[in-house]
């Protein structure tokens, strides 16, 4: 009988954007649930899975060899990439991390960039950050994905080298946005943006210095970029 192990929604669209037959470094694998499954369906020939931490690369290997991958996983016991060699990867996922920390991951691996390797990017924090700094640090975000469990949305990036346009305040906050895309969770998506700016906006305005705080103005504009963003995906749905 065919074993197969099946993801959280958050990582089957991670498992979604890994290139069929690219030999997969996945960096803070933690359980490897993602290589394991994404072997046990042929989706992929081989990966290396890399941890910082001792035990969650223990509970790889258990993962592992309770579903008969052990001989098609490499484990690495490493500070991001920094364990990993150009030309053992063909793609890279890094999830279930801050979107600083991630950033922080791929400049010092600059092999990642000269290989144009593909990324799969699932930031937990910092998702602004991390779109403005992967445009402005060589990186195109090719597609964005969004997973929802419970009442939490979580974000899927596909990136790789190549030129990118600038984005405005409001994309980095939400991702570029365009006629037709498939993105069911879109509107929900808006809507905790906007009430996360909002509260933001709130708090601040509350304080002693209210809109005199470094940050309030900038913040006022990704607000209303928000609500542009947000009329027009409802105008795009009717």
């Amino acid at each position: 009988m065919e074993r197969r192990l099946e993801l959280t929604p958050r990582l089957r669209a991670v498992a979604s954007l890994v290139p069929r037959g690219a030999r997969l470094a996945d960096v803070g694998t933690d359980h490897a649930y993602l290589p394991v499954s994404l072997l046990l369906e042929g989706r992929i020939p081989g990966a290396i899975a890399a941890d910082l931490r001792p035990g969650p690369l223990d509970r790889a290997r258990d993962t592992a060899r309770i579903y008969g991958c052990t001989d098609r996983i490499s484990f690495r016991l490493c500070d991001g990439l920094t364990g990993i060699r150009p030309g053992e990867a063909d793609a890279v996922s890094i999830a279930g991390m801050g979107g600083e920390t991630i950033a922080a991951i791929l400049s010092a691996a600059e092999w990642v960039k000269e290989k144009r390797l593909p990324l799969i990017l699932q930031p937990m924090t910092a998702q602004p950050e991390l779109r403005r700094w992967l445009t402005r640090n060589g990186y195109a975000i090719l597609e964005e994905k969004l997973a929802q469990e419970g009442e939490l949305i979580y974000v899927i990036l596909s990136a790789r080298a190549g030129e990118s346009a600038p984005m405005g305040s409001a994309e980095e906050w939400a991702g570029r946005q365009f006629p037709g895309m498939d993105a069911p969770l879109r509107g929900a998506y808006l809507d905790h943006l906007l009430r996360k700016a909002g509260r933001a906006l709130e708090g601040m305005a509350r304080s002693r210095m209210g809109r005199e705080l470094p940050g309030y103005h900038e913040l006022e504009q990704v607000y209303e970029g928000l609500l542009e963003m947000k009329k027009e995906w409802e105008q795009w749905l009717r």
